[in-house]
């Protein structure tokens, strides 16, 4: 689907095959630009930045312009699925899985990889407008996140994440993307 300004909207057929991933290493990182996990309350859950030349929105703004955006995307794919019978409202909240929905769409500076959890938590990755699909990766950090986070005994859901474990992991994983 193509946008304003070049902008476009991309969702990958599930038959496709997902680019491969790096070997561990072999990256630098620089494509990866930084990260947002919220969880399905629109409760941002984990920042993190990585490479980020310009920033023009405090951080609180900034989340809740991301978490926005993409309620509306998702709400916007389910409206005009093709293949939905059914026609609700747009704007109306939709439980994971329901709907269309996408996996990244791109602009000339950045491409946004997104990814939601049966249980609500939402991935959003923002790459280099080149990167290729991003989905294993996604899938990748949200079973660190499941290690790390979620079987923490410590760590009380719905609080922003402040584990050094999975910061560690996070950021190496991330170093091999390509």
């Amino acid at each position: 689907m193509q946008f304003f300004s070049g902008s476009s909207l991309t969702s990958v057929a599930p038959d496709s095959t997902p680019a491969p991933a790096a070997p561990p290493g072999t990256g630098t990182g620089a494509n990866a630009q930084l990260i947002y996990i919220f969880n399905r309350n629109g409760v941002c859950l984990l920042y993190r930045e990585w490479h980020r030349p310009l920033r023009t929105l405090a951080r609180n703004q900034d989340q809740k312009l991301m978490f926005g955006l993409l309620f509306s995307l998702r709400s916007f794919t389910a409206k005009i699925d093709p293949t939905s019978t059914e026609n609700g409202n747009l704007g109306a909240p939709l439980l994971p899985g329901q709907g269309c929905s996408f996996h990244s769409f791109k602009t000339n500076t950045y491409k946004l990889n997104y990814m939601e959890s049966p249980s609500g938590i939402k991935l959003i990755l923002l790459t280099h407008p080149r990167t290729g699909d991003q989905r294993d990766a996604l899938k990748h950090i949200y079973s660190l996140y499941v290690e790390y986070v979620v079987k923490n005994p410590l760590y009380t859901p719905g609080s922003p994440i402040k584990c050094e474990l999975f910061n560690k992991h996070l950021d190496q994983y991330v170093k091999t993307l390509i």
